[in-house]
């Protein structure tokens, strides 16, 4: 993780990135708000479909593959299941919980600086 960036995928119900809110499933959520932190602002916000929503089995390498291809270092959730934080270990994906339904503005506000403060200290 370069000093002083961070890019983080937070599981959402829908379409409305920092008006959404924090999905109660991570595998199944059927959006990833992407936001990007550098010098303490956010610099963008994207919204990707999560292409792993309907699957029925292996959802957990698609979406880890997916937040890979997006280049994520960290993820902020509700739940991870013991397979995908394995992966997310595997690949030194960071992860941290919130509660399902927490808007995803908060989010960023209250949790995603105070980590990048964590990981540049």
């Amino acid at each position: 993780m370069s000093k002083g960036k961070l890019r983080i995928a937070i599981p959402t119900k829908g379409k409305g990135g920092l008006k959404d809110v924090v999905s109660d499933v991570f595998g199944r959520a059927n959006t990833f708000t992407l936001v990007n932190i550098e010098n303490n602002k956010v610099k963008d916000v994207k919204v990707v479909k999560n292409p792993a929503a309907s699957k029925t089995h292996g959802r957990g390498p698609v979406v880890v593959q997916t937040l890979l291809d997006h280049n994520v270092n960290v993820v902020i959730g509700s739940e991870f299941g013991p397979g995908i934080s394995a992966m997310l270990d595997k690949h030194r994906i960071r992860r941290m919980k919130v509660e399902p339904k927490t808007p995803v503005v908060d989010v960023v506000r209250e949790f995603a600086f105070s980590f990048l403060k964590l990981c540049i200290d």
